[in-house]
């Protein structure tokens, strides 16, 4: 069982939630997912968005090899290569808005960083998933 909770105490935040709370069970922690396609290129170089897109498919791959859904991520980190707050609205938005989306209605981080792994990569985000 998942319980997600704003505390009145807190500001309400845009889509995700202050606290999750699992109340038993195992868990899955997926590596970072990248925008990285099959044959191990970066996706979209330069385009956000082409990023993301390849970054939700793997990550719906990586969540269903767990037995997991969207609806099972209890936290979320997302990375992403920038310091404009624009850019990071956007990111946010087409994440909320993709397949993945329930899995940023829990506990979620969003933050601008210099560089990621990858050269040319703009985008990275750590799930962790409660398993039944």
């Amino acid at each position: 069982m998942i319980t997600r909770i704003n505390p009145g105490a807190l500001h309400t935040p845009p889509g995700y939630h202050h606290v999750t709370i699992v109340e038993a069970g195992r868990t899955a922690h997926l590596a970072g997912q990248c925008p990285v396609g099959p044959d191990g290129r970066v996706v979209g170089v330069g385009d956000l968005a082409a990023q993301i897109d390849q970054l939700v498919a793997n990550a719906m791959v990586a969540l269903g090899a767990a037995g997991a859904s969207p609806g099972d991520v209890v936290r979320s980190l997302i990375y992403v290569v920038s310091d404009e707050v624009e850019v990071l609205g956007a990111a946010w938005d087409q994440l909320c808005g993709s397949e993945l989306g329930p899995a940023f209605t829990t506990a979620s981080t969003l933050l601008g960083v210099a560089q990621l792994g990858f050269r040319g990569q703009l985008i990275e985000v750590d799930l962790t998933a409660a398993l039944g």
